[in-house]
């Protein structure tokens, strides 16, 4: 996985036009249900982000990209959780891993809304939480507003850690 952020780190540092289209991508896969346990995406989104300080690319396209992806990916988890409630729970890979969704059910059961903020920044929450506010029937307006401000805030964090970290690194190299 180090070597397919490295590389596409490269990529876009060398095509800087495909940050945005590159960073909806990683989001919309990072946050989708059963997709994001697969292809953990986030170690390359701080790379990129790493690259907006030190590269000029612009923030402000690739930000909301990855908002955009990601309340994408979310939106259709949740979808997905509200269209196949019963069926949800017999599919692989949650069939393998029941309690996923079971933590998901009660973190949304007990925190309600708040839920779709808290769980976007924790792995396997990230995509269970959706999924289980739609086999649950979280109402539909409630849910959305909290996806795509979690989404906005959540894309900041990550490319902001990423550019800071770059300009951390940056300043030691030149002290030392």
């Amino acid at each position: 996985m180090e070597d397919f952020t490295r590389a596409l780190a490269d990529f876009v540092r060398d095509h800087q036009v495909w940050a945005a289209p590159i960073v909806l991508l990683l989001a919309f896969g990072e946050s989708i249900a059963f997709i994001s346990l697969v292809v953990p995406a986030w170690g390359a989104l701080v790379a990129i982000g790493a690259l907006i300080g030190v590269s000029g690319i612009s923030f402000w396209p690739v930000w909301l990209a990855g908002g955009i992806g990601a309340a994408l990916g979310d939106w259709l988890s949740y979808w997905f959780g509200f269209r196949y409630k019963e069926h949800v729970a017999e599919m692989w890979p949650l069939s393998r891993y029941p309690g996923i969704l079971e933590r998901g059910e009660v973190f949304v059961k007990d925190w309600g809304v708040p839920s779709i903020f808290i769980g976007r920044f924790f792995g396997p929450l990230r995509a269970s939480v959706p999924l289980a506010a739609g086999i649950f029937e979280m109402p539909y307006w409630q849910f959305q507003i909290a996806n795509f401000v979690s989404a906005l805030v959540w894309s900041a964090v990550l490319l902001l850690f990423g550019d800071v970290m770059a300009l951390i690194a940056g300043w030691l190299w030149r002290a030392v």
